[in-house]
């Protein structure tokens, strides 16, 4: 049995989606960061970093944070969705890097800045480089339908974030290979139990 301590942000969701697809027995706790709850003595004993998610793994004894870490221990644990060798297995962690070092960041600026209009240097540098991380996932998607060879856990953590593309001020619509590929992966049963509706309305063709 895994504890996974969590909320609904990205980092959460992608957790949630992982242990979903690999079908492994867990049970959630919230873990309210509108409240603070980050920063309770109890689950900073779980982890003094104060964010989350958090995951307990029973079976092994390991207590592991951040969201790329546990993503990679539970295709290690699975032998699922991270292929064990060879190039397909270095690109996986390479996308999953990509999106821990850059996409993640970024956009969660832009969570933030670009909906209060109070900073405009801040707003255009967020903006712009926004706007160039989805042309990076757009050319990587142009031919394939997931970001390495089959889908894996890379796709698992850029798609909660992509799921916020309204709050990144962005038209799903001008990087038609990342609307073809949100939509392929929100189709899946696991995606839609612990996503059960979409963040913002898809913009049709």
């Amino acid at each position: 049995m895994i504890d996974l301590y969590t909320w609904i942000t990205p980092n959460g969701l992608k957790v949630s989606i992982a242990l979903e697809e690999f079908g492994l027995p867990y049970r959630s706790h919230a873990i309210d960061i509108t409240k603070g709850d980050q920063f309770l003595q109890d689950y900073l004993v779980i982890n003094p970093g104060g964010k989350i998610p958090v995951i307990i793994d029973h079976e092994t004894g390991i207590t592991l944070a951040e969201s790329g870490a546990i993503l990679l221990y539970l295709g290690e644990k699975t032998g699922r969705f991270l292929p064990r060798q060879g190039a397909a297995r270095h690109h996986t962690i390479e996308w999953l890097m990509w999106q821990m070092g850059g996409f993640g960041p970024t956009l969660g600026n832009a969570h933030y800045f670009l909906t209060a209009g109070q900073a405009p240097f801040a707003e255009d540098l967020i903006r712009r480089d926004t706007r160039r991380l989805y042309e990076t996932l757009n050319a990587r998607l142009a031919d394939r339908d997931y970001l390495v060879d089959d889908y894996s856990i890379a796709d698992m953590a850029v798609w909660p974030w992509v799921s916020r593309f309204q709050r990144h001020k962005i038209d799903l619509n001008a990087f038609p290979y990342v609307r073809q590929w949100y939509l392929r992966l929100a189709a899946r049963p696991q995606v839609k139990y612990t996503i059960p509706h979409f963040t913002s309305e898809i913009p049709q063709p």
